[in-house]
């Protein structure tokens, strides 16, 4: 599915950056991945978009007035009501972090804390359907939610998102289940249990962009002054590996298995 036009009703649909160095993040992503950051918006605080080949492909904001940014990248789930999504995460332990607001003509949004901790943001698009390229380099690969309660994350997502579901594997060695597209078929996002997080540290959700090349994009990273968290390795799902920015915000790189 490399491209489309809307995202399907629970789907990730966009992600953005809250980085405590703006200038230093456009120069990064723009030169690891060739994207071009726009200018900053001020009817919107300085949020920015960043254009691959002319399209958006992801957002980025600076600290917001008193509140620093925290360096990590934030993902979106698609809603058709997100009102409706911010009740229901609240009737499944979820949090809900910020009342709807209306983006102008572009959506409506809020943003949550599931069940297990994790932070994710909810997007009721208008105008603006978030991205709509997938799977190539530069662009979203793939997404998902590392959890030490795989269980009650996917009852959290199920009803509140309207989740369909299928398991991948249910071993002690490797429980993985992703959300399936009903339309398609095709798996959008996966969750992870990961029993090595402490109990006390949130889940979270993590975003893997494209690359053609795995080794030259972690070399690159440094280069550009970023740090390696796990070398490239190879998966049966690609080569992959966990890298962050200057600034610490952390993401994962995949090149996609040779067909």
């Amino acid at each position: 599915m490399p491209n489309r036009d809307h995202a399907p009703i629970g789907a990730p649909c966009w992600a953005d950056l809250w980085t405590s160095d703006v200038d230093a993040s456009r120069r990064f992503y723009g030169e690891l991945f060739g994207w071009e950051a726009m200018e900053p918006s001020p009817e919107f605080g300085g949020y920015f978009m960043f254009h691959r080949d002319g399209v958006p492909v992801a957002g980025g904001m600076g600290d917001m007035g008193d509140m620093p940014a925290d360096n990590t990248w934030k993902v979106y789930l698609a809603s058709d009501d997100a009102d409706r999504t911010a009740q229901a995460a609240a009737d499944h332990a979820g949090q809900v972090m910020m009342p709807v607001v209306p983006i102008a003509d572009l959506g409506r949004q809020t943003v949550l804390v599931d069940a297990v901790g994790a932070t994710v943001g909810v997007w009721q698009a208008v105008t603006f359907p978030g991205f709509t390229v997938l799977d190539e380099p530069g662009a979203p690969g793939w997404f998902e939610l590392r959890t030490h309660s795989l269980s009650e994350a996917i009852a959290f997502y199920r009803p509140v998102f309207g989740w369909h579901t299928e398991v991948v594997s249910d071993s002690n060695e490797f429980r993985y289940t992703t959300m399936v597209d009903p339309a398609e078929g095709t798996p959008i996002a996966g969750v992870f249990e990961a029993p090595w997080i402490p109990k006390d540290v949130p889940s979270e959700w993590t975003i893997y962009w494209g690359v053609a090349d795995a080794d030259v994009a972690v070399a690159e990273v440094v280069r550009l002054g970023g740090s390696v968290v796990d070398q490239p390795q190879d998966t049966p799902y690609g080569r992959m590996a966990t890298v962050t920015d200057p600034s610490g915000a952390e993401f994962r790189l995949r090149m996609p298995p040779a067909p």
